[in-house]
């Protein structure tokens, strides 16, 4: 019996992972989970599991949590994430948005849990690092987007010197028909509206943006060990094909499923084995494949992310901090979405890199870019 631990367990990913536990409860325990402020979506998770441990963010939800359900400990705050992340699992599922991922995650690997990554900003602020510490610690790092665990799927058993490149595919988001001078008038309700998959707000608005994709580059580097001129982008409006990996004879292997996290997720939890599940893609109704390449003018985001890795040091942090600041922002209706891109090209042209930065660099400069503070 494996024993998974969620962080982040009410958001879309958290959701899915806990309907994988309860499909396969002579595989999988649920240790422990944090979740933020939904403590009503807390409730329906409880009512048909019951982990040791849950981390709430405020004291006063523990608070009453704890008098709700005396056989659960509550923790709150930074101190319940690191918590969580310290306990007895074997797995940790990182399914948190943000840097707040980053420090649970790294203590998880130096405790020697296998870490199931559905955060994409621990690997885009601190690749060099978090990699360097799943090898000291023997850790595996398992991903969970689609994309990645589409590639690790197609590189089982291959040879990474026949690697040419990795094409991660990219659906182009809710605007992906629209061109530059029409995205204007966009509303948030509009970005909201994702053509293909069901995810939160965040993610949904970093897919419209393509920023979602850039970080996707990031994260891939780091995961797959390849450079960044590597690793391509291509648009594929079905997202029936999850990514695809190109070897030196010009061979290329393709990941194909529905637009289901659920399929990710379960691999990630039963690696290296492979569990029954339902919800097959059926191939007699699939008529058609679209491919078309990327626009880096059209999706500037995409062109940044590419550039922020090229420099390296402090500035993928930057920009993913910049990334989060600016659509905050947005979805509080104070800046429009091209102000998006605006503001991170600002922030990241007024950077001064620190080219081998330590962790307690990228997080001071992770902090004060994703705030008014610079």
């Amino acid at each position: 019996m494996k024993k998974i631990s969620i962080l982040g367990a009410t958001g879309s990913i958290g959701t899915q992972a806990i309907e994988v536990l309860k499909d396969n409860p002579d595989r999988f325990e649920l240790e422990s989970l944090s979740i933020g402020r939904n403590v009503d979506g807390l409730r329906e998770i409880l009512a048909s599991v019951t982990p040791k441990m849950v981390s709430v963010m405020d004291e006063a939800d523990r608070k009453a949590l704890q008098s709700e359900y005396p056989s659960i400990e509550f923790i709150s705050g930074e101190e319940g994430l690191l918590a969580v992340a310290g306990d007895d699992s074997d797995m940790l599922l990182t399914a948190i948005m943000g840097s707040v991922g980053l420090g649970p995650t790294l203590k998880a690997i130096k405790m020697g849990k296998d870490i199931a990554l559905a955060n994409k900003e621990t690997l885009v602020a601190a690749g060099e690092i978090v990699m360097q510490e799943a090898k000291a610690h023997n850790v595996d790092i398992l991903p969970v987007d689609s994309e990645h665990s589409a590639i690790f799927q197609c590189l089982r058993g291959e040879s990474p010197s026949e690697i040419k490149r990795l094409i991660i595919t990219a659906s182009g988001g809710s605007f992906r028909d629209l061109s530059r001078d029409q995205l204007d008038e966009v509303t948030l309700a509009d970005a909201l509206n994702h053509p293909n998959w069901a995810m939160g707000k965040k993610i949904t608005i970093d897919s419209a943006t393509m920023m979602n994709k850039g970080l996707e580059v990031i994260e891939a580097k780091w995961l797959f060990d390849l450079d960044i001129d590597k690793i391509s982008t291509l648009l594929h409006r079905e997202s029936t094909i999850h990514s695809m990996v190109e070897f030196v004879d010009n061979s290329i292997i393709a990941q194909l499923g529905n637009s289901d996290m659920k399929g990710p997720i379960q691999f990630a939890f039963s690696y290296p084995e492979r569990l029954p599940m339902d919800n097959p893609l059926d191939l007699d109704t699939l008529t058609q494949l679209n491919f078309k390449p990327m626009d880096f003018d059209r999706f500037r985001m995409l062109k940044l992310a590419y550039e922020a890795v090229e420099i390296g040091g402090t500035m993928p942090a930057v920009m993913n901090a910049s990334n989060e600041y600016a659509v905050d922002r947005f979805l509080k209706g104070e800046i429009s979405f091209l102000d998006i891109e605006k503001i991170v090209e600002l922030r990241m042209n007024e950077h001064k890199v620190i080219d081998e930065p330590d962790l307690e660099t990228i997080l001071y400069y992770d902090e004060i870019f994703k705030s008014d503070m610079r």
